[in-house]
C-alpha cells in the first residue's frame, strides 16, 4: 500500500495532548477533521501508529492535533518527529484539471514539437501558480509556471506532459 505525507509533528503544545504539526497538505479541513484516521510513522519504523483526530485548529504557522485517547503531554511526546500520512484509499477524488503531486513528479515533459525537456522532479508552491522543477538527464533543471498557456496536456497513467514553451522558458 502507498502511503501519502499529510504532516510531521514537530513539537507538543501545551500539556493537554495537542501537537504541533507542520502540514504537508493541501486539505488539511478534510485531513485533519474530528474523527479523520492517520497513521503515523516514527523515524526507522515501518509499521504505522493509527491515530484518530479528536481537535483541530489553527496556530500561527501550525496546525494544532489532538487524538482520541491521547488526553495529555504524556501520551503524545513520543509522537515528537513523526510523520502523519494517509493511506491511497484515503485520497479521494480530484476536480477535471487538478492532480497530486505524486501524479505529476516523475512524468516526462515534451513539447509540442516533441523535443524531450526533461522529468519533473519537484513543485514549488509560488502562492500563484505551482512552479514544475523539469530536470533532464543532462544539463540544468528548467522550472515551467503550471499555467494554461503553457501546459497543454498531462496525461498521468502515461507519465506524459506536452507543454509549448513560452519565448526564454527554456534555456
Amino acid at each position: 500500500m502507498q502511503w501519502y505525507n499529510v504532516g510531521k509533528i514537530v513539537n507538543t503544545h501545551g500539556i493537554r495532548g495537542e501537537v504541533r504539526v507542520i502540514s504537508r497538505t493541501d486539505f488539511p479541513e478534510e485531513r485533519y477533521a474530528e474523527g479523520s484516521r492517520l497513521a503515523l510513522f516514527m523515524p526507522n519504523s515501518k509499521t504505522p501508529i493509527f491515530l484518530t483526530v479528536a481537535s483541530h485548529r489553527r496556530h500561527k504557522n501550525f496546525d494544532l492535533l489532538t487524538f482520541d485517547n491521547h488526553p495529555n503531554i504524556n501520551d503524545v511526546e513520543k509522537y515528537r518527529d513523526g510523520i502523519l500520512k494517509v493511506s491511497e484509499n484515503d485520497l479521494g477524488n480530484l476536480d477535471e484539471g487538478e492532480y497530486y503531486y505524486h501524479e505529476i513528479i516523475g512524468c516526462k515533459v515534451i513539447t509540442t514539437d516533441g523535443t524531450e525537456v526533461g522529468t519533473v522532479t519537484e513543485i514549488l508552491e509560488t502562492g500563484a501558480n505551482d512552479v514544475w522543477t523539469v530536470t533532464p538527464e543532462i544539463g540544468k533543471p528548467s522550472y515551467i509556471p503550471y499555467i494554461e498557456d503553457v501546459v497543454k496536456e498531462i496525461d498521468v497513467e502515461e507519465k506524459r506532459i506536452v507543454i509549448e514553451p513560452m519565448e526564454g522558458l527554456l534555456s
